[in-house]
């Protein structure tokens, strides 16, 4: 500055020293970090070293604005702000320059409570909802930026500013989000960056306008939840999937910019195809299991093994298990593909039919009840069933535990098999001889035998012949004498003497005459007196018949069903 100039500055100043105001001075002597300086007035002020930004550099005679804080302090001295004068300085450039509303540049200086100071010139607050138009995740990051800020507010009484960046960067998107509107095509791939993640998808800024990617558009795959393809700040190559200008609405897609898996499925993997594969979910009903990426198939808890009856997938499979499969079925409409576990090895009942033809003998062991019957187990996973009309030939079978206790090692004759329906029945009584079959070798009409009475009924009395062998005694043929109850002449436990007046070895009935055993042998012939009660066609003449109107209780049994 021209000396003159400055000589001018100087004396025209001197007439006013107003606390606040900006003066000239020189400087007199710099001593011990402090600056002593002439501003015109009656004594000297002293500027702190600090206030300077290279104090080695300053010179005796340099001029230096100052700002007059105190005229005089308790010592008499002028107290002076270089630092001060330049705030002020900055601040008028600001008020006279700059109006609300105006965009200027500015540094983040430094981080404080709530926000940033920027410099514009002067210090101004930029609150940490106006820095961007997502969230600040790393104060840090923002620290040293240079950046453009719009004016929003300046306080001239409290010297505050405040000002904004989101503002700008919103009215930017603004104009770029209407710019994209008219570009923005169904069927168009767009870059974008993840701006946000919910339980339902995620909102992709496409570059001033947000799109949602909803989950069910992520991945040909299986998704739980959005974060687990995509986080916030990720950048995606989306396609627009649908358009609503009115709304501003865009929908998107990331898995239409890839292959669909399910193309051609049926050709890659045809019926009855065996495929690999893992465990990703389990229900009570099945398991899935990802066949490649996108692509799944359910084994249904029934079609996880042959022979073991699974309630729910978990008892076996967990998540993350590698298995074997077979396709059993495919849905393209329904991206639905059903596969079997247990095809992967060999059905042991259609070997059944092989290894246990019908009317061949087995050995097995009993290893549970039912009121029906009994479940004989002849291999390892393959059991078959006793109906307790197959237990004895000789003996109406209420409960298969009058026969049989859990863990007897039987042999049985296969009467049926099912592969299909997973059924064996098996015969116990067909197992041993008959011994109805040797009956009229053992026993003659007209012959004479002694029997202890077994049951007794309202028509007549039940007398063992021999072990499983009961004739019937008719009411009628227990006495001479007429006979009211059976019970009033015999008792169970009897031993009595009877003549056999019919034998049906057919329907393994015997008859038999008390009465008649009173007979001399030259006397006795057979007469229809006798027969009373045992003619074809009459009710109740054998023990079985005597039980065939209880009611046993519970389901009846069909062969291979198993009870619990």
């Amino acid at each position: 500055m021209d000396p003159a100039a400055v000589d001018a500055m100087y004396n025209n100043t001197l007439k006013d020293f107003t606390t606040g105001s900006i003066v000239p001075g020189k400087v007199l002597r710099i001593h011990d970090g402090e600056v002593l300086i002439d501003i015109g007035y009656k004594s000297e002020g002293i500027v702190d070293g600090n206030e300077f930004d290279n104090i080695d550099e300053l010179a005796v005679g340099s001029e230096v604005e100052v700002l007059l804080e105190c005229l005089e302090d308790k010592h008499g001295m002028v107290i002076l702000s270089k630092k001060r004068a330049e705030q002020q300085r900055k601040w008028d450039h600001i008020v006279n320059e700059c109006e609300e509303g105006s965009i200027v540049e500015g540094t983040i200086t430094r981080a404080i409570k709530g926000g940033f100071i920027v410099d514009i010139g002067a210090d101004a607050f930029l609150p940490g909802s106006q820095v961007d138009v997502v969230p600040v995740r790393n104060v840090d990051d923002y620290i040293g930026q240079t950046l453009e800020v719009k004016i929003l507010k300046i306080n001239k009484e409290r010297k505050n500013i405040v000002v904004s960046r989101r503002e700008i960067i919103e009215e930017s998107r603004r104009e770029q989000k209407l710019k994209l509107l008219g570009e923005i095509k169904t069927g168009q791939v767009r870059k974008g960056t993840v701006k946000n993640i919910t339980d339902f998808g995620a909102f992709v800024d496409l570059d001033g306008i947000d799109g949602l990617l909803h989950v069910t558009d992520m991945s040909w795959g299986r998704i739980n939840h959005p974060s687990e393809m995509v986080k916030v700040g990720d950048e995606l190559e989306v396609m627009i999937l649908d358009i609503d200008l009115e709304k501003e609405r865009i929908s998107l897609g990331l898995k239409q910019t890839l292959s669909n898996p399910w193309e051609d499925i049926d050709a890659k993997y045809p019926i009855g195809a065996r495929i690999q594969g893992k465990v990703v979910s389990l229900a009570p009903y099945g398991a899935f299991v990802q066949i490649e990426e996108g692509v799944e198939g359910l084994v249904h808890v029934s079609e996880i093994s042959w022979t073991k009856r699974i309630q729910r997938a978990s008892d076996v499979l967990k998540v993350g298990d590698e298995v074997a499969a077979v396709v059993l079925s495919i849905n393209t409409d329904e991206k639905k593909i059903s596969l079997g576990m247990r095809q992967t090895e060999e059905n042991p009942w259609e070997m059944a039919a092989l290894k246990y033809p019908i009317g061949s003998l087995v050995h097995g062991k009993v290893r549970n009840f039912t009121s029906y019957g009994a479940f004989v187990e002849i291999e390892d996973g393959v059991d078959g069933m006793i109906h307790v009309s197959d237990m004895s030939w000789t003996r109406k079978i209420n409960h298969p535990s009058e026969v049989l206790k859990k863990g007897d090692e039987v042999d049985t004759i296969v009467l049926e098999i099912d592969a299909s329906n997973q059924r064996i029945s098996l015969g116990l009584k067909q197992a041993q001889e008959d011994p109805w079959a040797r009956i009229t070798d053992t026993y003659k009409e007209g012959q004479k035998i002694n029997g202890k009475v077994t049951k007794l009924t309202n028509f007549g009395a039940f007398v063992e012949l021999e072990d499983g062998i009961d004739g019937l005694v008719h009411i009628s043929q227990i006495s001479n004498e007429r006979v009211e109850k059976v019970k009033d002449v015999l008792n169970i436990g009897d031993e009595v003497e009877a003549r056999i007046v019919k034998i049906d070895p057919v329907e393994h009935r015997i008859g038999l005459s008390i009465k008649a055993a009173a007979i001399a042998d030259e006397d006795f012939e057979i007469s229809d007196d006798l027969l009373t009660g045992l003619k074809p066609g009459e009710e109740l003449v054998d023990l079985s018949s005597a039980f065939d109107d209880l009611n046993l209780g519970g389901e009846e049994w069909h062969p291979g069903d198993k009870a619990e």
